[in-house]
């Protein structure tokens, strides 16, 4: 019983939990964001089996921000799930003028998102306003 305690304790050691987004712009929850291993030869076995456990979710890959034909901010944002389950979340992007302030808008609200298990997914936003030149993105978890 000892050895198995010592060994859970030593897998969960090696766990960093964390956020996964490389745009500082996007907040993802401990609740919807993975939490990894570190990636190497050894603890890759480890992480497929203690997937469900160590809680894998979402990953945001990619967020672009261009903009579209009609001179409004378009937000494209490419993301995995790496749980083996379907994870559903809900997201909000707020946008924000020139001086940082956010932009008022109805469009601000908490909208649905699923990706399904160990799979990509997209998400597309555009801007309510011209006046947009930023954006900050947060996440929950869908209950």
């Amino acid at each position: 019983m000892e050895k198995i305690a010592i060994v859970c304790l030593i897998a969960f050691a090696i766990l960093i939990p964390g956020c996964k987004s490389k745009d500082p712009r996007i907040h993802l929850r401990e609740d919807v964001a993975s939490h990894s291993l570190i990636d190497n030869i050894v603890t890759q076995p480890v992480a497929h089996a203690f997937s469900a456990i160590i809680g894998e979710g979402i990953e945001i890959d990619r967020a672009v921000l261009r903009k579209n034909e009609g001179g409004f901010l378009e937000l494209n944002i490419d993301g995995r799930n790496h749980a083996y389950g379907t994870r559903r979340f809900r997201y909000r992007v707020e946008w924000l003028d020139a001086d940082g302030i956010m932009i008022q808008s109805k469009t601000s609200t908490w909208l649905p998102a699923s990706a399904m298990g160990k799979s990509p997914f997209s998400l597309k936003v555009i801007a309510p306003s011209g006046s947009a030149v930023n954006f900050r993105m947060d996440t929950k978890k869908w209950e």
